[in-house]
């Protein structure tokens, strides 16, 4: 297993480009599963989530073949409609399979989801929302076992709103016979660009972009090209290494828009912020001031975002409360920032931060993607030699983070498993 060392203390200077979002790719590739034939997607990011979607269709009888940013995809020779338990463990975002499967081939095993280390991420939104379309499903050894001849409409009401789970049933229900409405849906990007991409398909949805959705049930989609939404949880980790390190970056390829509850807090922070159709420019103080955030469903601060926020104001200049509203155990990075000299008390879905001059290094642990951001991040800062270890986590979800660093000033590097 890899790691990173890190030599704190460099400011962040410099340009870097914003890869393509991680969490709509994760949509969209099995999306490919509702429609035989080719499809083309662009900027899509060399990451390890990318590969295990990718793992896991080629299973199902899709090719892939990515080259550079480019994915290709072929659904013509679909033979088998499970996602075995070996594949999907490794990444949550697998069941996505889930909705394509039962709606367009009648039938779909898919394996209760692992992926990040904390918490309970439940599925039942996801089950009860096909349900609800028409399907018998039963979990049987593990699995998720879905029936049905044709879907039907039906409309759907999310007690909590969800991401994985607004995806699966719009997914299931643009195959379904008759009109189905999704409420309480999902509003994020990654969610807009999954139903915008439906629509050239030839799906019929209608309230794109609010938490209504109405959906008419076609027969048959078709394939079609698509290029990827820029990821706002990579433009908004870079942002905040900027603050941490008193640094003054530029951002390029990135939608301002998708990160303004972001934006704000960074000003609070006492960052002085420039922004342009697809560009951000920051320029921030050597000391952070502390502000107070927490996490709600978009457009509030994401959750996406929280260790890193965390990260930062560990080195501002007084107390602050970040709190938890999407998930409450989302803190196993607290206990490895404290190691680093962070001065923070944990109750339930509640830090409680007092600010410290400086962050001395140490040996940190990865335990989840964004929780290990947010140890690169803090060891930028962390007066003498970090070592961040498991960052195979980090590669789920960023693409060549150190490279990008580097080009930035910061004096961190790689060190493969075979050579310590």
């Amino acid at each position: 297993m890899d790691k990173f060392i890190i030599n704190g203390g460099n400011t962040l200077k410099g340009t870097i480009k914003i890869g393509g979002s991680k969490n709509a790719a994760l949509a969209l590739m099995p999306a490919t599963l509702l429609a035989s034939g080719k499809y083309q997607f662009d900027n899509i990011p060399d990451l390890r989530d990318i590969s295990t979607m990718s793992k896991l269709l080629e299973m199902m009888g899709v090719d892939t073949e990515k080259h550079n940013q480019i994915l290709s995809i072929n659904t013509f020779r679909v033979n088998k409609f499970e996602a075995p338990y070996e594949q999907v463990k490794k990444m949550r975002a697998s069941i996505y399979v889930l909705g394509p499967l039962v709606a367009r081939y009648g039938y779909a095993k898919v394996s209760l989801p692992g992926g990040c280390a904390w918490g309970p991420r439940p599925v039942n939104l996801h089950i009860e929302g096909v349900r609800k379309l028409g399907a018998k499903i039963e979990i049987d050894q593990g699995y998720i076992v879905a029936k049905a001849k044709k879907l039907k409409g039906a409309r759907i009401t999310f007690d909590v709103s969800s991401v994985g789970a607004t995806g699966n049933v719009m997914m299931a229900a643009v195959l379904a016979k008759g009109t189905s409405v999704i409420e309480n849906a999902a509003i994020e990007p990654e969610i807009i660009a999954l139903a915008e991409f439906l629509v050239k398909m030839g799906a019929q949805i209608n309230g794109i972009g609010t938490t209504r959705l109405e959906i008419e049930g076609v027969d048959a989609l078709h394939p079609v090209n698509e290029a990827m939404i820029p990821d706002r949880i990579e433009a908004g980790t870079f942002l905040v290494a900027a603050a941490l390190t008193g640094g003054k970056i530029k951002i390029e390829n990135c939608n301002p828009s998708h990160i303004t509850s972001l934006l704000t807090k960074l000003e609070e922070a006492g960052s002085k912020l420039q922004i342009g159709t697809d560009w951000i420019k920051i320029q921030s103080p050597k000391i952070p001031k502390p502000v107070d955030v927490t996490t709600a469903v978009y457009p509030g601060f994401p959750t996406d975002m929280q260790a890193q926020w965390l990260s930062l104001m560990s080195v501002a200049k007084g107390s602050s409360v970040i709190i938890d509203t999407i998930y409450f155990d989302r803190f196993k990075h607290v206990p490895e920032l404290i190691r680093l000299g962070a001065n923070i008390e944990l109750n339930r879905n509640t830090a409680m931060v007092k600010g410290v001059k400086q962050l001395k290094a140490a040996k940190v642990m990865s335990t989840d993607l964004r929780a290990s951001a947010s140890l690169v991040l803090a060891g930028l800062v962390a007066k003498g030699k970090t070592e961040v270890l498991r960052v195979y986590h980090l590669d789920r979800g960023y693409e060549r983070l150190e490279k990008k660093l580097q080009s930035l000033g910061a004096k961190i590097r790689r060190v493969s498993g075979k050579e310590y």
